[in-house]
């Protein structure tokens, strides 16, 4: 999948990850993966400094936690990444509608 398609799109999609439950960086970038049946295949260099973003504007928080042995920083979604995740699905709905509704075929 073209990076430019993911654009406005990809901060959604990682607050829907960690929605049910807390992620590391490496344990999102797998669900995200799994989730698009393989066209999701981020680079770290596209993923961390999102997740940062998204931890400095409140809608993540995270703490330092072990998993397998190793430490590890895992997000979890804040009540503010709630919302923001509520709006961008809503945002996703209209694009969504709204390029349907211009790529449809038209039937005469």
């Amino acid at each position: 999948m073209k990076a430019d398609a993911l654009r406005g799109h990809l901060d959604p999609m990682i607050l829907a990850v960690v929605e049910q439950e807390p992620l590391h960086g490496y344990a999102i970038m797998e669900a995200l993966l799994e989730r698009s049946g393989g066209e999701l295949d981020l680079p770290t260099g596209t993923l961390y400094p999102a997740l940062r973003r998204l931890e400095r504007a409140g809608y993540l928080a995270s703490e330092w936690s072990t998993v397998g042995g190793r430490k590890r920083r895992t997000y979890q979604l804040t009540s503010a990444g709630q919302k923001m995740l509520a709006t961008g699905r809503g945002d996703w709905e209209t694009f969504r509608t709204v390029i349907e509704g211009v790529l449809k075929p038209r039937t005469s």
